[in-house]
């Protein structure tokens, strides 16, 4: 009986033994799949935004290119996010849209700037895309729905200019599942009001679009793609009252504004 015990204690040592080592190897460092992705998110960036680029027209205009950037730059310096990997593209198409394609791509259509009332809504928007990215979800959500061999295989040449411009419109055109969108909101408050940019605005802009989604539904593609937005206008507002603020400074003088609004119109 005693033998059987000490050989069970031994087996169940060798067992905990095995399971802690086990533990400590990084798994994903040892078949590199975190290497592997990194270059496949580089490449399929430039082959998604290839698409957009040749089927768009982008707005080249210097002032509202350096107008939006002056947003996106306070955002990230406030928020340690590395301004050199955001690549901000401005496209002249009227639905309200903004998305996040791999490797730092940010899309903002015409449509949206137009539909912002003031620069701290449109700066919400471009917080919650940063944040996709930030965050990862850009990456997460191609791996889920299409799988890391398809795109790798897409960036060898192997994928044909069809099934590229297929995949890519999953970003452009259908939303992250309610965990990542509540995630990315949350974020993009934390980067607002560490930027000292008032948050209300942002959860305004979301109300505001709820309310329009059947007086305007074929311009507001971000109604379709981003669900619920009455119940986030909710939580963004519960959120900020969460957090210790202080006040919001002006993040682009009124004339600035109109005239960036003037020049889309």
């Amino acid at each position: 009986m005693k033998k059987v015990i000490t050989q069970g204690l031994v087996g169940l040592t060798i067992f905990l033994s095995s399971w802690v080592l086990l533990n400590q190897i990084d798994w994903i460092d040892l078949l590199e799949i975190d290497k592997a992705t990194a270059k496949t998110e580089i490449k399929i960036g430039e082959l998604y935004w290839d698409v957009f680029k040749s089927n768009e027209v982008e707005n080249k205009d210097a002032f509202v290119n350096k107008t939006i950037d002056s947003l996106v730059v306070k955002i990230c310096s406030r928020n340690k996010i590395d301004r050199e990997h955001i690549k901000v593209h401005i496209l002249n198409k009227e639905e309200v849209n903004a998305f996040a394609l791999p490797n730092g791509h940010l899309i903002i259509y015409s449509g949206l700037i137009l539909a912002s009332d003031n620069p701290e809504e449109l700066s919400g928007i471009i917080g919650h895309e940063l944040a996709h990215i930030e965050l990862n979800h850009v990456m997460r959500k191609l791996i889920n729905e299409i799988g890391l061999s398809v795109l790798i295989s897409m960036t060898t040449g192997n994928g044909s200019t069809e099934i590229i411009s297929q995949t890519a419109k999953l970003l452009s055109s259908s939303a992250f599942d309610r965990d990542l969108e509540k995630e990315a909101d949350l974020k993009a408050v934390d980067y607002l009001i560490n930027s000292k940019i008032d948050t209300e605005p942002f959860a305004n802009f979301l109300y505001k679009l709820y309310t329009k989604e059947n007086e305007l539904q074929e311009a507001l593609s971000w109604v379709s793609t981003h669900p619920i937005l009455k119940e986030r206008a909710t939580y963004i507002l519960e959120y900020s009252a969460s957090k210790k603020t202080t006040i919001p400074e002006m993040i682009l003088a009124p004339q600035s504004w109109k005239e960036l609004q003037e020049k889309l119109n």
